[in-house]
């Protein structure tokens, strides 16, 4: 599904990425983890193709990230999603349907289908100015769901939620295993990437220190938290 294959990224002299390699499976569950100024973002970023390695390749389903062919089949939810204060969720989702070339009926159709994926339905209506911050987490990736996309790539979904709301977006992502859909999280919340994700990369210093399962990462009886401290205080 992902190709990172010697990818190094360069801003002037700070190298961001320094010869990274790895496969994610399609349906793969897989947390990108790592101190804040490992790379992580960097990654993301050239993943939806905001940037271009400087050097190596990224491709999804055989395609260049660089091409915008290759974004057509992907959701995506960054930490800081705004959804204007004036529209309901509703609204805000009719406008990303929008984007994709959906309108009328087929859009309409389209967010309550993905409203009703993230528990949304029956509040999807009201102006997001009287939204909690999971429900507008809810909204986002909703938003990031619409079209059906093959890979979701969800950047910090939980940060600043309570754990209600960090419970409830834990589901919503166990729902998206019956989707057929390939899931790149990064996140800060260990705990929450060992009960939801497959497989993890560890970063440090622009480079990957561990790339394993999560349980052979957890093997020796270790916490993911306490793997993770290891490597990144070496």
């Amino acid at each position: 599904m992902i190709v990172l294959d010697g990818v190094t990224k360069k801003f002037g002299n700070l190298k961001a990425v320094d010869n990274v390699s790895y496969h994610i499976k399609k349906g793969e569950f897989f947390a990108l983890l790592g101190p804040n100024g490992a790379g992580k973002t960097t990654i993301i970023r050239m993943l939806l193709g905001f940037i271009q390695p400087t050097f190596g390749s990224i491709t999804i389903n055989e395609i260049a990230s660089s091409e915008t062919r290759a974004r057509k089949n992907i959701g995506y939810i960054a930490e800081q999603h705004m959804i204007p204060p004036f529209l309901s969720g509703f609204e805000y989702l009719l406008r990303h349907a929008s984007l994709l070339g959906l309108s009328g009926k087929k859009a309409r159709l389209e967010v309550e289908r993905v409203v009703e994926v993230v528990s949304m339905t029956g509040r999807e209506k009201k102006k997001s100015a009287g939204y909690s911050k999971g429900m507008k987490q809810r909204i986002g990736v909703a938003g990031a769901l619409i079209g059906t996309p093959e890979l979701l790539i969800l950047d910090e979904p939980v940060s600043g939620l309570d754990p209600m709301g960090i419970r409830d977006i834990r589901k919503i992502i166990d729902t998206l295993r019956h989707h057929e859909i390939t899931i790149v999280l990064n996140s800060h919340l260990l705990s929450e990437v060992e009960k939801t994700c497959d497989t993890a990369a560890i970063m440090h210093k622009g480079k990957i220190v561990v790339k394993d399962s999560i349980d052979a990462i957890m093997a020796g009886g270790e916490s993911l938290e306490d793997v993770f401290v290891k490597y990144v205080t070496q």
